[in-house]
């Protein structure tokens, strides 16, 4: 981590955008708004908050729009839920702050820490993120599939992306222009983030239970985000199905050998249908594991190559303090 220059320049005033994604929030993201307010303000006056509703089915669009005004909301609707990783490049394409925070709306990340992170910013880091604590009631194959993912992902890769690092962190305005001239779609955007290699500093903190609704992330989530990041930022995936390939055709010499020199110097049969069978099975295996992590890269490859918008604006208002010009429709 290397240190900057305090941001003296900014000792007069700055502004702070924070982004908040938010799909099925209805019941809890109008409070949650005002809270976040409350806090930006007490940050500095120059402030608006990004709320992007990623496709959301109950009333969070009525509920936001009711505190627009009185929260300086900068609303953006997308047009169908395209996922959490695009909700957080449409807020990053229109937040206008200085600073811009990133923060989820279902009021488990702690608000109370945005004035700290920020006054890290100011003291010259580019990035300052929160670390999630894993507490012991983590279950172990959880822990095992996360230390597993998160080895895949930094492997030759490298990047630095801490455990327990996820999307709350404040961001300064290099980094999110940077971010805005990132074109692909395999968008991981904890990858993203490290990629940058500013200065980045870590805050710890304890994840706050749900007061509404439930999760988003059901395994199938999480397992989709995971092999997003590996295939965005790793190819030991394919390295080691090649090993795996070589190890799998060493071992059918070993053991072809060994069947000769059974037959002429030892005298016994040649092993029958079992074997061959058994044999055949554990190949077949291994080509359609190599088949199909590659599939999973090639069909990353045919998603970018179809250069379709990351995302489509359905409607947009913006009651922000930190006006900008009108924004198109869609964005590449």
């Amino acid at each position: 981590m290397s240190m900057r220059a305090p941001r003296l320049h900014l000792a007069s005033g700055f502004s702070l955008s924070c982004i908040v994604p938010v799909l099925n929030e209805a019941a809890g993201i109008a409070s949650f708004l005002r809270r976040l307010h409350r806090v930006m303000i007490g940050i500095t006056p120059r402030v608006e908050i990004v709320v992007v509703n990623d496709g959301s089915t109950d009333g969070s669009a009525a509920e936001i729009l009711r505190c627009a005004d009185a929260c300086r909301i900068h609303y953006i609707e997308l047009s169908r839920n395209f996922g959490k990783e695009f909700a957080l490049q449409a807020g990053l394409d229109a937040a206008a702050g200085d600073c811009v925070c990133l923060i989820d709306g279902d009021d488990q990340h702690p608000m109370e820490l945005i004035p700290e992170m920020v006054q890290r910013w100011r003291a010259g880091i580019d990035m300052v993120y929160a670390l999630r604590r894993f507490g012991q009631s983590e279950s172990w194959p959880k822990s095992m599939a996360r230390s597993f993912v998160h080895r895949l992902l930094t492997s030759r890769s490298g990047l630095e992306i801490p455990v327990g690092a996820g999307d709350f962190r404040v961001l300064d305005r290099k980094i999110v222009q940077l971010l805005r001239t990132m074109p692909e779609r395999t968008r991981f955007m904890k990858g993203l983030y490290a990629w940058g290699g500013f200065s980045s500093e870590a805050i710890p903190y304890e994840q706050q239970p749900r007061t509404t609704g439930t999760s988003k992330y059901t395994f199938h989530t999480l397992s989709d985000l995971a092999a997003c990041g590996i295939t965005a930022f790793s190819t030991t995936p394919l390295r080691l199905v090649s090993l795996l390939g070589l190890l799998t055709a060493l071992a059918a010499v070993v053991l072809g050998l060994w069947i000769v020199f059974e037959k002429i110097f030892l005298g016994q049969p040649i092993p029958g249908f079992a074997t061959l069978a058994a044999s055949i099975l554990l190949l077949s295996g291994i080509q359609l594991l190599g088949l199909g992590i590659v599939g999973e890269y090639v069909g990353r490859i045919f998603d970018e190559v179809k250069q379709r918008p990351l995302y489509v604006v359905a409607r947009e208002l913006n009651r922000g303090a930190l006006l900008e010009s009108v924004q198109e429709g869609t964005r590449a």
